[in-house]
């Protein structure tokens, strides 16, 4: 008996989606339209809510696949905001702090990317999947509860910064360290129950940004990279924009676009073959 076939399916994840939603979708679409009662399906490496890219969605025999596909190495492309920080490093939650952003420079953000460049050590965000003492990171942070979390080698193969906006806001709005947000401003949710699912914070105008891309190795967590780019820039950053663009082999460019499921993963599609014989 010949072993069920299995594939490897490219999804480009659009911003608001969780990992878990898009499985769920192609889940669903593949039983009904293939008349399948039962089969494995997962992916390969989550994707955050608020970032959009490249997700590989594994489907029967390829699943014994995933952890090869998670070793690969990853490309983004993203935004930081300098002189502010928020909880959770992006854009959940809403800014927490101010910091100064006078001194910052294209000198001084070029020296900073050379310090991420081979191993590093970094620590996961506080909202992120990691397992502390058998619970998720995430689950204990929505409670209000920090869990203790151990730093972890990880490789940064390159780190380009692809464009620098300087501040526009006046010097004094971001002198001093710390500075509560303004009204105008949504206020923190730090432990929010909601967090993960629906944005709360904004980017004010005027700060510092910078564009960046960065190729890196299984486990890097890139609201850390900015986390702690704003901390080498004697400052605050976190993460407005990130996109996946490549796993290993595989390129966003070759990804469909979760609206083009119900069209194009049909029996009558050779490229889809394999899933008939699940």
């Amino acid at each position: 008996m010949s072993p069920k076939p299995g594939l490897i399916i490219p999804i480009d994840k659009p911003v608001g989606w969780s990992s878990f939603q898009v499985v769920n979708k192609l889940k669903w679409h593949i039983k009904h339209s293939f008349g399948l009662k039962k089969f494995k399906i997962g992916h390969a490496g989550t994707l955050d809510p608020l970032a959009s890219g490249l997700l590989l969605v594994c489907v029967g025999s390829a699943t014994k696949r995933i952890d090869e596909l998670q070793a690969g190495i990853k490309d983004y492309s993203g935004t930081m905001v300098l002189g502010a920080t928020t909880p959770c490093f992006d854009l959940e939650q809403a800014i927490d702090a101010y910091y100064p952003v006078d001194s910052i420079d294209a000198d001084s953000i070029d020296t900073a990317r050379q310090s991420f460049l081979g191993d590093i050590q970094q620590i996961p965000p506080v909202f992120s999947a990691v397992k502390v003492d058998g619970q998720r990171a995430y689950v204990s942070a929505r409670e209000g509860v920090q869990a203790d979390i151990a730093p972890k080698r990880v490789t940064i193969y390159s780190f380009d910064i692809t464009a620098f906006r300087p501040a526009e806001l006046p010097l004094s709005h971001t002198s001093s360290q710390s500075l509560t947000p303004s009204d105008s401003l949504p206020a923190p949710h730090a432990s929010a129950p909601h967090l993960y699912r629906n944005p709360q914070g904004t980017v004010p105008e005027g700060l510092p940004q910078v564009d960046f891309r960065i190729s890196c190795s299984k486990g890097t967590y890139i609201r850390s990279i900015a986390r702690d780019f704003g901390q080498a820039l004697h400052s605050g950053a976190f993460l407005s924009a990130l996109r996946r663009e490549r796993i290993g082999d595989y390129s966003v460019n070759q990804a469909l676009a979760v609206d083009d499921i119900d069209t194009v993963i049909t029996p009558d599609n050779p490229d889809y073959k394999p899933l008939a014989d699940l």
